[in-house]
């Protein structure tokens, strides 16, 4: 029992030892950053355009909107969910993808199809290309819907604290997605 206590114990000062020296990357990749770099971020969200956004919180838990029951039930009546967790396409590639399904037999009507790959792409949509997309597509969309990590903007500090509790509630990362994925999110949604 102390043998796998102090495994345990150094297997969480190594993470912890990664982490810090993360941070340190970020933090002095964040000192040299031109002003220019940090101009973007400065924007009021009303520059956004609306139909990026997802609903507000409050509309979302009243009723599921039509895209997310279309999903329900003409996507998981051959498959669960995880394909569509997994992918990240732009509306072409899920207007693709919805038209293959079609061809393999999904039952959507046409005028079904524009609410399906409208829901699809907001709440599914692209992310930034880079490292740690695909560990964040099938690590972290094992709990988490994509909205999640994107409603979130922290530094590389409040992303290590988040993925240091997600170790700790059973995350499948090993060291080097956690550095990975950590670098992606600081880099990508802060």
């Amino acid at each position: 029992m102390t043998a796998l206590t102090s495994q345990s114990a150094i297997k969480c000062l190594v993470r912890l030892i990664v982490a810090a020296s993360l941070l340190l990357i970020g933090q002095i990749l964040s000192a040299g950053q031109a002003p220019a770099a940090q101009a973007p971020a400065a924007q009021p969200p009303a520059a956004q355009p609306p139909a990026a956004q997802p609903p507000a919180p409050a509309q979302a838990q009243s009723q599921p909107e039509p895209g997310e029951r279309l999903v329900t039930a003409l996507c998981t009546t051959c498959h669960d969910t995880r394909p569509v967790e997994t992918q990240a396409l732009d509306e072409a590639g899920w207007t693709k993808e919805v038209k293959a399904m079609i061809e393999k037999g999904a039952d959507v009507k046409d005028a079904d199809l524009p609410v399906l790959v409208d829901y699809l792409t907001r709440y599914h949509g692209p992310l930034p290309d880079g490292p740690g997309k695909e560990v964040l597509l099938n690590v972290c969309t094992q709990c988490h819907d994509l909205q999640r990590v994107r409603r979130e903007r922290r530094n590389a500090e409040g992303w290590s604290e988040i993925l240091l509790a997600m170790l700790n509630e059973g995350a499948p990362l090993n060291e080097a997605d956690f550095a990975t994925v950590l670098r992606y999110l600081a880099r990508n949604f802060r």
